[in-house]
């Protein structure tokens, strides 16, 4: 084929089109739910992430963002749009390195290729990127503003640059390319570290090029090699440089008394110089190798330079400014994720290994006005050598973690894990369940969108499958046809090309099986992390794409024509994957993640402070204030960042239209290393007494040592020497601010009573509270009713003491007010005030559309705004308020009803409802539909012997269905749920108060 360029280059852009169409119609139009919303946030502002950043990303990002031209309801639809040409992009370098590693195979030089093996080559290409693009994993991260698929990128232009450089013969010109993927990976560690893990692919062709007889310990070696290039830059040019230049920003400052920045710039300096004495160097004494590698090592730090950005804008204090990495001491931390902690890799404990020892380790350091000083010492514990071990797998001591441990082992309560059993939690769970489950997912079919759903058999049926599942947009059947594939042309480049195979092999297993290892996961995951391998998924469909020259070839063999019947049949893979995802991957018509945060801010008074428990229930809401600009007159307060001085810093400061927080706390009372945490520990002289708030704080601020404690770690702990804290009230002040609301009037209290909480035992359920809680406390006690404080369910769960009982619901957030729910109420709700919130400022677009993509995380969301309005109409209904109680619950339904989201738990708060009104019909209609949906679920999983929460709670809402129609006189109705829970088998007793 002499003009096989040309068609090859045409074919490979025409792939490109084809993937950027498809990612153009389904990319999600605002930011989606997790990350999405904080990347988004940053990249429009130029503000900082959560470590450790993604500096490259949010450049690019800035600059898709102009294409708004002013909208900002538009930011986010442009910043997803680099994600997906960034995938496209990805897709036409697939292509084309599939058409590289094809012609070693087939054994063609340039510019000799024949019709049949241009078909072969092309074909293959166009099957094997076409399938990656539309695979599970890799089209989910396309369509929204986070950093994998541009990650991707990265290692598709890597992988396929690798192999353009293997065909060059001339060394000068071979070596352009090598320093070309330098700067690849450099620019790549300011969006994600992925791209690492191509450096020993590269050495291996590198090595076969170089050698042409090859042996065992030669590849054994250039492996060696190139292992530790990624541990050097991942572990020594990323933080490490930072690291060194903090030792001698250490010195230069507190030693020399030179001003700050002065060690970090000597650094610099060094770096700079050293390179250019090693080029001079190795140029004169003609040491080319040694020369490519330092000039690559010195474009690899040029990539690297855009982590300036980072410290750049977080000296601009933005609003998000996570760590607050502005000098040399703080980016250290922030590049080494310090924050997060760490997990064991190759020597560590057990998860139920007693601490037996406390090291005090390396000291962190604060810029202080003139020098760095010391503010807190890194601690490190030393375990029980009989529950340590190589390699541990089992290492977290969650609760929730150790259930899982033990569930998947067999192990009981107090066993010590036995080696076999690391390795087989290892073999099952994390490299079984967390990866191979994902990787079938991809390449053989899936269950449904529902967390830890398993992989779908191609002769999985139908039958007596629930209409819940079946009709599940993320249930997809591919007849593991990707898969079988796969395996053709994985066997097949085995046999005809060894070589191209162990790159090929090398970039699958360390984007796959290597990564689980090196990740160490926990158990339990608050979501699928799928999209973590999308670069194992990207080496398997390499092997798709070859599979076409194996059955092209072999075909050929009886009728050359016949290699349009391998194309067609290849063609398959890609067509029902396309088909397939399509539906599931299509977030055009989607917007309840935006409305959602929206719905969380309108719901809180002017100038309000509401706090949230984690990411997926405040990234959403960043966005909407930063990009969208939103009610940033509410500061939005993470509990979990709370526990750290930067943050409490930052809402000590006036922050868009928020103003600071009223502490009588200072930073010397909660920068880090001091009172992390405090102790309840009821002291004598309190005995059954509640201590004053007020007082207490003071008693912290300042810092009195007969309310101290020193333990075992060498710490010294302040104590809260009472198990209850109280704080008087000012009502005749309160009522004057009109923030009681005249119905809950009655309810008002003079002193408020804050209990710890207890377990089922009656103890203290956690006797230390964190620096977060603390500051919480002194929040409150400072504010004297001013600023409305509000929390969201996620927040007020994971409080140590009991809010409860003052909190009043007003839409999506709690408030606390001087109110205390009486025994016989079930919530307290200010109706007026939250009908209106629901009602007039709330939004709820596509919830009603059956073809809208609204995956697990929108459910859950969904089933909590349904739980909202189930409490308000409940709460209407409580006071007689019939008319608003039956508009509320048909607004419910008719916002989000079951043809779109199929009912939850939370709708049984409607059937209540209507019941409670007189709609008896309506009710009892709804509450049989969720009996049988419900029913059919827990006889599904029951099959499959799942007995999850999820398990338990469908059986606890099945009993509690036939509760509600016993106590409205429908007794055959009950007497049929009664009998589907005889069928089940369930014999689980019920609170009332959980629904």
């Amino acid at each position: 084929m002499t003009d096989f360029k040309k068609t090859n280059n045409l074919i490979g852009w025409g792939v490109f089109v084809i993937s950027l169409l498809a990612y153009v119609l389904t990319v999600e139009r605002t930011a989606s739910f997790w990350d999405c919303g904080e990347f988004i946030a940053i990249a429009y502002k130029l503000e900082v992430s959560h470590p450790p950043g993604a500096p490259l990303f949010m450049l690019i990002g800035r600059l898709f963002s102009f294409l708004s031209f002013g909208d900002v309801t538009r930011v986010a639809y442009w910043v997803n749009m680099a994600s997906v040409l960034a995938s496209a992009f990805t897709i036409l370098f697939l292509y084309w390195t599939i058409v590289l590693l094809g012609r070693k195979l087939l054994s063609i030089k340039l510019g000799e290729e024949t019709k049949v093996q241009g078909l072969l080559l092309t074909g293959a290409g166009a099957v094997g990127a076409l399938a990656f693009a539309f695979t599970d994993s890799f089209w989910f991260s396309a369509v929204e503003g986070e950093v994998y698929a541009m990650s991707s990128f990265f290692t598709a232009v890597v992988f396929w640059a690798i192999l353009k450089w293997e065909l060059v013969e001339d060394e000068s010109t071979a070596n352009k390319w090598l320093l070309f993927i330098a700067y690849m990976i450099g620019l790549s560690t300011g969006v994600h570290l992925q791209v690492l893990v191509t450096l020993p692919a590269l050495a291996l062709v590198y090595y076969f090029k170089k050698y042409k007889e090859p042996t065992w310990t030669g590849g054994i070696i250039a492996l060696a090699f190139s292992l530790f290039l990624v541990l050097f830059i991942n572990s020594f040019i990323i933080p490490g440089l930072p690291s060194v230049a903090g030792a001698f920003e250490l010195t230069f400052v507190n030693t020399f008394g030179l001003p700050f920045g002065s060690g970090a710039l000597f650094l610099t300096l060094m770096v700079v110089a050293a390179i250019i004495f090693g080029l001079i160097f190795t140029a004169k004494k003609d040491m080319v190798n040694l020369n490519t590698l330092i000039l690559s090592m010195a474009f690899v730090l040029i990539g690297y330079t855009c982590y300036a950005v980072i410290l750049i804008r977080s000296r601009a204090d933005p609003p998000i400014d996570q760590n607050n990495p502005e000098d040399v001491m703080t980016f250290v931390s922030y590049l080494k994720r310090e924050q997060y902690g760490s997990r064991p890799l190759v020597y560590g404990q057990y998860y139920n290994a007693p601490i037996i020892d406390y090291v005090e380790g390396a000291p962190v350091y604060y810029k202080a006005d003139d020098d760095y000083r010391v503010a807190d010492h890194k601690l490190s514990y030393e375990y029980d050598p009989a529950y340590t071990t190589v390699l541990p797998r089992m290492w977290s001591s969650s609760p929730g973690h150790i259930q899982k441990y033990m569930q998947e082992t067999g192990l009981t309560q107090g066993e010590i894990p036995s080696f076999g059993a690391n390795l087989r939690f290892m073999f099952t769970h994390q490299i079984g369940h967390m990866y191979l489950r994902y990787f079938m997912f991809n390449f053989a079919g899936r269950e449904s969108d529902i967390q830890d759903a398993d992989w779908l058999s191609p002769v999985a049926s139908n039958k007596d499958v629930p209409e819940t599942i079946k009709n599940n947009k993320g249930r997809n059947q591919y007849y593991m046809i990707p898969l079988i594939l796969g395996l053709v042309g994985f066997f097949f480049q085995f046999n005809r090309d060894p070589k191209g195979f162990s790159a090929t092999l090398m970039l699958f297993i360390l984007t796959g099986v290597a990564l689980v290892v090196y990740l160490n996961s926990p158990p339990v995951e608050p979501r699928e992390r799928d999209y973590i391998y999308a670069g194992s998924y990207y080496a398997f469909a390499i092997w798709i794409g070859l599979s076409m020259i194996a059955i092209g070839s072999a075909l050929a063999k009886r009728g050359k024509s016949l290699i349009y019947g391998a194309l067609a049949l290849g063609s398959i893979a890609p067509i029902i994957l396309a088909a397939e995802n399509w539906d599931d991957h299509d977030r055009s018509n989607r917007y309840f993640s935006v409305d959602s945060a929206r719905n969380f801010l309108a719901s809180c008074a002017p100038n309000a402070i509401l706090f949230t428990g984690g990411d997926n229930d405040t990234f959403p809401l960043w966005y909407i204030q930063e990009v969208e600009g939103f009610r940033t007159d509410v500061r939005v307060v993470v509990l979990s960042y709370y526990a750290t001085d930067w943050y409490i810093q930052q809402t000590a400061t006036k922050m868009n239209d928020s103003e600071a927080f009223p502490y009588s706390l200072t930073i010397d009372n909660y920068r880090q290393g001091t009172n992390d945490v405090l102790y309840v520990n009821e002291l004598p002289q309190f005995a059954g007494q509640a201590i004053d708030l007020k007082e207490y704080m003071d008693v912290v601020r300042r810092d009195v040592p007969q309310f101290k404690r020193n333990f075992a770690s060498g710490a010294e702990v302040m104590l809260i020497p009472a198990e209850t804290l109280t704080m008087a009230v000012d009502t005749s002040a309160v009522l004057e601010k009109g923030i009681i609301p005249e119905s809950l009037k009655p309810y008002m209290v003079d002193r408020m009573f804050f209990d710890f909480k207890r377990n089922s035992q009656g103890e203290i359920a956690s006797p230390t509270v964190d620096k977060g809680q603390m500051m919480l406390f002194d929040l409150i006690a400072q504010n004297n009713w001013e600023r409305p404080i509000y929390f969201n369910y996620t927040s007020v769960s994971a409080l140590n003491w009991e809010a409860e009982p003052y909190l009043v619901q007003e839409g999506m957030a709690y408030r606390l007010l001087p109110i205390q729910k009486p025994q016989n109420m079930r919530d307290l709700v200010n109706t007026d005030l939250m009908y209106d919130n629901v009602m007039n400022k709330m939004q709820f677009r596509g919830l009603d559309d059956p073809t809208a993509n609204l995956n697990e995380d929108y459910r859950g969301f969904v089933q909590n705004h349904r739980s909202m309005i189930s409490t308000l109409a409940n709460a209407l209904a409580a006071e007689g308020d019939t008319l608003r109680t039956k508009e509320v619950l048909d607004f419910g339904m008719a916002k989000m009803p079951v043809k779109a989201v199929p009912y939850d738990v939370s709708t049984i708060g409607f059937v209540e409802a209507y019941f409670s009104i007189g709609e008896d019909d309506i009710a009892t209609k709804m509450a049989m539909e969720m009996a049988e949906q419900f029913n059919s679920e827990l006889t599904y999983h029951q099959k499959k012997m799942r007995y999850d929460n999820m398990f338990r709670g469908k059986s606890q809402a099945l009993r509690y269905i036939q509760l509600i129609l016993e106590e409205n006189g429908k007794t055959q109705e009950a007497e049929r749920v009664g009998g589907m829970l005889q069928e089940q088998q369930v014999r689980m007793s019920i609170d009332r108060s959980n629904f």
